[in-house]
């Protein structure tokens, strides 16, 4: 990156840099390195909080759904 690029920060990535933390904070304190063997993983709102804030960065709020 050139000392010219500006690095464009949108609401859409701080939310989900702020939820990477919770997710991180609370994968800490039950000494996991991922959410996969968690007990909790299917039903766990958080989780759930952190899929959808990277899918609403991904397309920056534009709507749409889950659709593979």
């Amino acid at each position: 990156m050139s000392d010219h690029e500006e690095i464009i920060i949108d609401e859409w990535d701080l939310k989900l840099d702020k939820m990477l933390v919770e997710l991180k904070n609370c994968q800490e304190s039950n000494s996991l390195k991922s959410c996969t063997p968690c007990s909790q993983f299917f039903e766990c709102q958080l989780r759930k909080k952190y899929v959808v804030a990277v899918y609403e960065s991904m397309n920056k709020g534009s709507g749409g759904g889950f659709e593979f």
